[in-house]
């Protein structure tokens, strides 16, 4: 199957609706019941409380995951995804005193709650731990509503605004994933072409899309405001689990190790006999690129996942054939990929935009990884299966690197030299320029005022130079292409996790290699069992490493310096 099956969560919108207004009643009911009552609650009939307001935001998840996919699955449905936004913040308005009372409970009321409900520690204790960022009730009421006419809005006008965008090209009309692809291409003048044509088409959009950039940041200022956050990223690290110090520590390992980035576009501008090498170069393949079709990707995916567990290959064997997955471009999709968890009473659902590039396996392996640990984190129960993103991006990158040495033993000698240089630069782009995301929305948030396109690009153009030095030229058509990063609208400084993700897999996967820890799978697929339910660094603290060691970054550039190592060994055919 090679388009979703929506079934898993609702047959049609009649279904939908009529579960929206029951769950609307429910959590009147819920209201009702509990409300401005918890300090009076037995620890029993708080847990009681606590599992069935647990049960309506699983079913709050189950109705705008519906919404939400079919609005992807074509971006025109934005009033029918705003209209099950509406009507979920009934529900989420009528659920909304919970955690705030809990906050409010005397330390000894909520410690007896926190001791009792055994299953629910971890989130517990976090509400707790952040309560000093809460706002009164009818503060946080005014929040919830104004929410669909702030961030999210601008969100939906972005999506909807990048998957109408049409590129000429050739005498054909091509969407942004269609036309990212040709940079790809092994002809230096059709990926000259494209960039320039992308260029083009973002620059045109730039005022709608510099608008929406600086809304975005003026909304993260306000609440920041607000809510006593100490900075513009502090709520994502609050989200992530993690502190700034662990964040900061790692931007400053990457940075001291940019010349890894120097070394390897040096050596690919001299295989391919440049002069210079330029953005749109970037991506040019080396030796020669194997294309895979869907049912190849397809297979290799289930024989890699295999090889390392039965779990792997049973939930991946399941999306391929139970319409888990929507495979190809159309008109309208949103562009990108992504992996959606929805609810345990369902599955997750991926959205690729298959080209049958060597980098669409490696998509599509990412996502899978994300579904899998998504389904794995079932096992947690809803409160608890939110995995932070820095984890959240472990089992992806984790299963890339399965695809890649499943595969790299089976190709020719010369499509190496392509798997190799592929697989570096993706490590690159999940890496080093996540990290130049993230020190331009620093800089981006930092400034006081709204800020124009043309000190938006020279900003986004200062941090990307330090990447690359002076192994690559940036050209000024370059300058637009921060107006495309759809993370940036949708979350704000949640770039650094996949750097995060990057760096901590390569250590865990080289620990794998190395055949030191005996019962890593087991290990392995304990922590991704265990979802958002305990600490990342407990997590990774079962594997004998110390995420806040600022010592233990450098064991995953070191299996980056790896990698080039043995790139630069490969004979050229």
């Amino acid at each position: 199957m090679l388009e979703w099956n929506l079934n898993a969560l609702f047959h049609n919108e009649e279904e939908l609706q009529n579960f929206t207004q029951n769950q609307i009643k429910r959590s009147l009911s819920f209201k009702e019941c509990y409300e401005n009552k918890l300090q009076m609650l037995n620890n029993n009939d708080f847990l009681i409380a606590l599992e069935a307001y647990e049960n309506l935001n699983q079913a709050l998840g189950k109705i705008m995951s519906y919404a939400y996919l079919l609005f992807a699955k074509n971006t025109k449905k934005g009033s029918f995804y705003a209209k099950y936004e509406e009507e979920c913040k009934k529900i989420e308005e009528n659920l909304l005193f919970f955690e705030l009372e809990f906050c409010l409970l005397s330390d000894e009321k909520s410690k007896e709650f926190l001791d009792f409900c055994k299953n629910y520690n971890f989130y517990l204790a976090n509400l707790l731990q952040n309560k000093r960022y809460n706002l009164s009730k009818n503060e946080e009421r005014i929040m919830l509503y104004l929410s669909n006419t702030g961030a999210s809005a601008f969100g939906r006008l972005f999506d909807e605004s990048l998957s109408a965008l049409k590129i000429p090209f050739e005498g054909k009309k091509l969407s942004e994933e269609e036309i990212l692809s040709k940079l790809h291409d092994e002809d230096r003048k059709i990926r000259k072409k494209a960039a320039k044509k992308f260029s083009k088409a973002l620059q045109k959009n730039s005022r709608l899309l510099s608008f929406i950039i600086n809304m975005i940041k003026t909304e993260k200022k306000n609440i920041s405001l607000l809510r006593g956050y100490e900075n513009a990223e502090i709520s994502r690290h609050i989200s992530n689990q993690i502190s700034q110090k662990s964040v900061d520590a790692l931007i400053v390992s990457a940075e001291k190790n940019f010349n890894l980035v120097s070394q390897f576009y040096k050596r690919k501008k001299q295989i391919l006999g440049f002069n210079e090498l330029k953005d749109y170069d970037r991506y040019a393949p080396l030796g020669k690129e194997a294309h895979f079709d869907f049912k190849t990707s397809k297979n290799i995916v289930l024989e890699s996942f295999g090889a390392f567990s039965t779990q792997f290959y049973d939930i991946a064997k399941n999306a391929f054939d139970k319409g888990w997955i929507d495979v190809y471009p159309k008109e309208n999709k949103q562009g990108g990929a992504f992996s959606h968890p929805t609810t345990a009473d369902a599955h997750p659902f991926v959205l690729l935009n298959y080209t049958g590039k060597r980098r669409d396996l490696f998509t599509l392996a990412h996502e899978l990884g994300h579904t899998i640990h998504q389904k794995l984190s079932y096992s947690v129960s809803y409160l608890n299966q939110n995995t932070p993103l820095t984890t959240a991006e472990t089992a992806s990158v984790f299963a890339e690197m399965l695809v890649f040495d499943f595969i790299k033993d089976k190709l020719k000698k010369e499509e190496l030299l392509a798997l190799y240089a592929g697989k570096i630069e993706d490590i690159f782009a999940t890496f080093y320029r996540q990290i130049n995301f993230t020190c331009f929305e620093r800089r981006l948030h930092a400034h006081e005022n709204e800020l124009s396109t043309e000190e938006i690009n020279k900003i986004w153009m200062e941090e990307s130079q330090k990447m690359f030095a002076n192994s690559v030229k940036l050209t000024k058509n370059y300058a637009s292409w921060w107006s495309y990063i759809p993370h940036f609208i949708h979350t704000p400084f949640y770039c650094y996790a996949y750097a995060y993700a990057q760096l901590l897999v390569l250590a865990l996967y080289g620990l794998y290699k190395s055949g030191k820890c005996e019962n890593f799978k087991e290990l392995y697929i304990k922590m991704l069992s265990l979802g958002g339910s305990v600490s990342p660094k407990e997590l990774v603290g079962m594997f004998g490493f110390d995420i806040e060691d600022e010592n233990f970054w450098e064991i995953g550039i070191k299996e980056i310096q790896k990698l080039i190592d043995e790139f630069m060994e490969l004979k050229i055919c």
